[in-house]
């Protein structure tokens, strides 16, 4: 379904069972978080869309800032979820959505889970990471981006079909790129919710950084490693990711936050 804001989503799962809403990264789609998911469909209702720009919502004009993503998100979730509560898991860039949403769901949220979200406003980001792809030269710059992602080797074997739609998605990347670059998205005393930050063992030292500061400025936040995961471990270990988050769902509620 396309929601009037220009964006696709749908839901899997269990009709009326506990709420979940799935944010993927940049350079993705819902169906690239669709393996994790599948571990999630038995118990949760979940919530799951094409950001703008990417998927089935690529013919999206934008902008494409945090912002304009939050406004997707909370208009969904108002829509689709209208009341109860809710639980945002996020991949990459999804995790500075999630948290900036979370601020205006407030106590809905209970729980949050992001992995290797990116924060390339911080001086200590890695510079080849979000400024090494030329706003000038959108379409090469998704291409640098996906290469880097995945490598090589798994780019030139992707079909010649989904290779030239990643690159027309490299007006969406250099527009996320250069908002993230420009201040936070969010303020870590606005976050209210318990937040799990996961990154994998083969992370990046930036991304674990990243991580390391989430666990030490947000009110609530742990921390978890995934063993032999990159940055693309909810799609190569999403067993391990799912338990991770049911783990994290299931511990008791602090009482003073009640």
């Amino acid at each position: 379904m396309m929601s009037a804001r220009g964006v696709w989503f749908a839901r899997t799962g269990v009709e009326g069972g506990p709420q979940m809403v799935m944010v993927h990264g940049s350079l993705d789609r819902s169906t690239g978080l669709s393996r994790l998911t599948r571990r999630f469909d038995d118990r949760y209702d979940i919530l799951r869309f094409d950001r703008r720009g990417y998927g089935k919502s690529g013919e999206h004009e934008g902008p494409f800032t945090v912002a304009a993503n939050v406004d997707d998100l909370v208009d969904l979730v108002e829509q689709e979820f209208p009341t109860g509560p809710i639980v945002l898991v996020s991949h990459s860039f999804g995790g500075n959505v999630v948290l900036a949403a979370s601020s205006r769901l407030g106590r809905r949220v209970t729980h949050i889970a992001t992995y290797e979200m990116p924060m390339s406003w911080q001086p200590w980001w890695a510079g080849n990471s979000s400024k090494g792809f030329p706003e000038q030269n959108p379409e090469d710059s998704a291409e640098a981006f996906m290469r880097r992602l995945v490598g090589n080797k798994v780019w030139e074997r992707l079909p010649e079909r989904t290779r030239t739609a990643r690159r027309s998605e490299g007006r969406v990347l250099v527009g996320e790129l250069r908002d993230l670059r420009s201040g936070p998205p969010w303020q870590p005393d606005e976050i209210v919710s318990p937040v799990l930050a996961m990154s994998g063992s083969r992370a990046a030292d930036h991304h674990r950084r990243a991580v390391q500061f989430l666990e030490e400025t947000l009110p609530d936040c742990r921390s978890l490693e995934i063993e032999g995961a990159g940055h693309g471990g909810p799609n190569s270990h999403p067993q391990e990711v799912a338990a991770a988050i049911q783990a994290f769902i299931d511990q008791p509620v602090d009482v003073g936050r009640q």
